[in-house]
């Protein structure tokens, strides 16, 4: 039980941490984005036009919570939202010149943080630890998460 309970409180610690660690980096580094957004621009500078769905799908976030995101990157000039061609429901996100212009930075410095952060760890732990992630991942997926209401 207490191994259990020591792990869910490293996971939010380090969430917490990474988060915070990496956000003032970007600061430091004159890149005015939140970790979250930086997640956001990382699928862009991989897909160029990708709906705000999908984008909510892979980095598991709800949609109003990517909209936030999305809002600010487009505030700071970096997005731009535009209909889908094929179905006027969907927002597409694509990236601007500006926002095409941070991704060398952006991930160089992200690439950075998360070496220093992993600094000493032997290559084969770390590769324990991400199967070890990836497992808890795909449990989480499995696990009912409906609200139950009380029949009164």
């Amino acid at each position: 039980m207490m191994l259990i309970k020591e792990i869910a409180v490293y996971i939010n610690i380090l969430n917490s941490r990474i988060k915070k660690c990496f956000f003032d980096k970007l600061q430091e580094n004159g890149i005015n984005m939140t970790p979250e957004q930086y997640l956001v621009m990382d699928i862009l500078w991989g897909e160029q036009s990708i709906s705000q769905q999908k984008i909510a799908d892979i980095i598991k976030k709800d949609k109003n919570s990517v909209t936030k995101f999305i809002d600010s990157l487009e505030k700071n000039n970096l997005v731009r939202r535009s209909i889908d061609s094929k179905d006027r429901r969907i927002n597409r996100i694509e990236l601007t010149d500006e926002g095409m212009a941070l991704e060398k930075t952006s991930t160089e410095l992200a690439i950075g943080f998360m070496n220093e952060t992993i600094n000493g760890i032997d290559p084969k732990d770390l590769d324990t630890f991400v199967k070890v992630l990836q497992r808890i991942s795909n449990n989480l997926d499995g696990i009912d998460v409906t609200v139950k209401q009380d029949n009164k």
